[in-house]
């Protein structure tokens, strides 16, 4: 009973982590974090304060690298975006990433 309580409780949250890891990396609003992008990021992002960045400067597995473990971003600390902005930002750097079918560079 005890071994199957723990089967149970092992897929639950390998099942929990993969559903969390689905939103935190994909489904977001491209359109809508390209605008968020734009209004949070590139202000420092402009090649002053920070590095200039834009979705074209990595590839889309290198975007998921960064952005599973946000500890690789310095100034995600400093943030006051929901998750869901987050994941909108996400996916407009993923979609538009250098090894894309439509890279982008910021203007």
């Amino acid at each position: 009973m005890h071994r199957k309580f723990m089967i149970l409780t092992a897929a639950a949250l390998v099942l929990g982590m993969s559903v969390s890891m689905a939103f935190a990396l994909g489904g977001g609003n491209g359109r809508k974090g390209k605008f968020l992008y734009s209004k949070n990021c590139r202000s420092c992002h402009n090649g002053g304060t920070a590095a200039d960045l834009s979705p074209a400067d990595r590839t889309q597995a290198e975007w998921q690298a960064t952005f599973s473990d946000m500890g690789k971003i310095k100034c995600s600390g400093d943030w006051t975006l929901s998750d869901e902005d987050i994941n909108d930002i996400y996916t407009y750097l993923y979609d538009y990433a250098k090894d894309s079918p439509s890279p982008a560079k910021c203007s």
